[in-house]
C-alpha cells in the first residue's frame, strides 16, 4: 500500500500541488510513510472520528455516551500534556470493565497529537474525514446505478458529473472561517506561504 499513496500523493504533485499543511486521514497502510516521501513537511492527523468509532466498538451500550464524552476531554484539550493526562485517566476509569478500548489512543498516539498544535477553530475542520467519506459514498452510489461502462472516458464523464451534482450541496460555510484561514497563516514553521491556503465563502479551493 506505500507504494500506492505514494503514487496518489505524487500524482498530486504532479498536478500542481506543491505543498499540503495537514492531511486527515484514517489508519491507511502506508499513507504515513507515502506523506514523509512525497511531502516531508505536511503534518498527519488521524482521524479524530473514526478513533471514536473504532473505540466505541468496545463499549456496550449504556456506557456508549458516558465513554464519548470523556473522549471529548482527549481531543478537546488546550495542549498535549493535559490531553495525555486526560487520556491516562480515562484509561483507567474504563480499563477494568473495558480493557481495550483505549489501546489505539495510546498506541496511535504520535499522529493524535498533531491537532493539539492547532487553534480550536482549525480542529474543527481536520478532526475528520466525513466530508470526502461522503463525496466517496457519491461514488458508490453512482458505480451501483450502473456497473459497466463502455469505456474508461465514459467513466471519467459520470464521475465528473457525480462530482458536479455533489458540489451543488457544498453551501454550508465555516464557522469562524476568517479565523480558520488566519491560524493557518500562522503555523509559519511548515514554511507555507499565504498563497498556500486560499478561501471563497468559506470553501477550501485544492488544485486538482
Amino acid at each position: 500500500m506505500l507504494k500506492y499513496w505514494l503514487a496518489v500523493l505524487n500524482s498530486l504533485k504532479n498536478r500542481g500541488v506543491k505543498d499540503i499543511l495537514i492531511i486527515s486521514a484514517d489508519g491507511l497502510t502506508g499513507i504515513r510513510e507515502a506523506i514523509q516521501t512525497a511531502f516531508p513537511k505536511t503534518e498527519y492527523q488521524r482521524c479524530i472520528v473514526h478513533q471514536v468509532r473504532n473505540t466505541l466498538k468496545y463499549v456496550s451500550d449504556k456506557d456508549r455516551k458516558a465513554f464519548a464524552n470523556d473522549l471529548k476531554t482527549i481531543y478537546n484539550a488546550p495542549n498535549e500534556e493535559q490531553g495525555r493526562a486526560n487520556r491516562d485517566r480515562i484509561t483507567e476509569k474504563w480499563s477494568e470493565k473495558y480493557p481495550n478500548a483505549m489501546k489505539r489512543w495510546e498506541r496511535d498516539w504520535d499522529v493524535i497529537t498533531p491537532i493539539f498544535e492547532f487553534s480550536a477553530n482549525v480542529r474543527t475542520v481536520i478532526y475528520t474525514t466525513n466530508a470526502f467519506e461522503s463525496l466517496n459514498a457519491t461514488y458508490r452510489k453512482l458505480n451501483r446505478q450502473r456497473s459497466v461502462f463502455p469505456s474508461a472516458q465514459a467513466l471519467l464523464k459520470a464521475l465528473y458529473l457525480a462530482t458536479f451534482e455533489a458540489t451543488k450541496k457544498w453551501s454550508m460555510t465555516i464557522r469562524n472561517w476568517g479565523r480558520f484561514t488566519a491560524s493557518c497563516r500562522s503555523c509559519t514553521k511548515t514554511g507555507f506561504s499565504n498563497d498556500t491556503i486560499n478561501s471563497r465563502n468559506g470553501r477550501i479551493l485544492r488544485p486538482l
